[in-house]
């Protein structure tokens, strides 16, 4: 079979078009070649997270792989079938692990074993869903639509210094079924957690002050957290909304030359948007949740506005599978894609 030809640099221009072309390819066994990789980045082509992604992708299904290199532009990608079981996936590097898992995750939900996974680089990135979102909005419903997903982080791995590690069981399905989520239900509970690890517990207070007054939720809700055993410095805000038919977790990194108060600003802002908009799907959510309902053949959600990460899967997607993906905005601006 002649291999697909995909731009690299189509849409939002990063490693979401590397890692959601991996995932499909290995899932309908289509060979691909991707390039000019990540072309108008800063730093073009594959970093180590997105080298971490490739070889994981290869390992479940025995792929042929060329040109993966550090740096390279252009890869040609082979895939075999996929072999359920337990694997370890490194990044090397503070690159994200959860990007990995997203990678190697839609085949495994189909399997025919069970998969353990042990992943190890960078648990809480920017730029990337943060384990705490997987493990408490994505994977709960990926679970929904048939396999088992247990995730445990066993250690926070914050940028620049990486070294976390987390493992995942998946115990899969012959196929996925379907997933609406039309209504988010009632709010049953709200969580405002900040994280510090190696760095003064002060701006972890000056954080939680800001999201005090941003939120105005109950006193009990806001918590502050010093991780200890951390490889590096670390600082995460994270709020966490439970409601009857979904989970959404915002987050804001800490950053050198990002004042504490702009952290915790940003995280409140992402989160007061959600709520206003009366969406069950926010942004980040969305894109996790377009293969999964792929695969599935059929699936709907309501959400805000897609970002370009969003729209730039769907491009992926319709490459290997026919499959129609409607995105209907409304006069409220809010926006329903239907899968199937």
């Amino acid at each position: 079979m002649e291999p697909i030809v995909i731009d690299g640099s189509q849409g939002e221009g990063g490693g979401q078009v590397l890692r959601t072309a991996l995932a499909l390819s290995v899932v309908t066994r289509t060979p691909f070649r991707i390039e000019r990789i990540r072309a108008r980045r800063p730093r073009p082509g594959l970093l180590r997270q997105h080298l971490a992604a490739v070889r994981a992708a290869a390992e479940i299904c025995g792929a042929t792989v060329r040109d993966a290199d550090l740096g390279s532009t252009a890869i040609t990608f082979d895939p075999g079938p996929v072999t359920p079981g337990g694997y370890r996936f490194a990044v090397g590097s503070a690159g994200s692990a959860c990007l990995v898992l997203q990678t190697v995750l839609p085949p495994l939900l189909t399997a025919a074993g069970v998969s353990t996974l042990t992943l190890e680089g960078g648990t809480h990135n920017p730029a990337a869903p943060p384990f705490d979102f997987l493990a408490k909005a994505f994977l709960p419903l990926v679970g929904r639509m048939g396999p088992r997903i247990e995730a445990s982080l066993e250690r926070y791995g914050f940028f620049p210094a990486g070294g976390g590690r987390f493992t995942v069981r998946i115990e899969p399905v012959p196929r996925l079924g379907r997933l609406d989520l039309g209504e988010r239900g009632e709010i049953t509970g709200r969580r405002a957690r900040v994280l510090v690890a190696n760095l003064p517990r002060t701006i972890a207070e000056r954080e939680a002050a800001v999201l005090r007054a941003a939120l105005g939720w109950e006193p009990q809700a806001y918590t502050i957290e010093t991780i200890e055993g951390s490889p590096g410095p670390g600082n995460v805000v994270m709020l966490e909304v439970a409601a009857e038919y979904v989970t959404e977790v915002f987050t804001g990194f800490g950053q050198r030359g990002v004042r504490a108060e702009a952290v915790a600003a940003g995280a409140a802002e992402a989160c007061r948007t959600w709520l206003a908009a009366g969406v069950p799907v926010g942004e980040h959510l969305a894109d996790q949740l377009l293969v999964p309902l792929a695969l599935a053949g059929g699936g709907s959600f309501r959400t805000l506005p897609l970002s370009l990460h969003a729209t730039t899967n769907i491009a992926v997607v319709r490459r290997f599978l026919d499959l129609p993906i409607r995105t209907t905005p409304a006069e409220d601006g809010t926006v329903l894609v239907e899968v199937g």
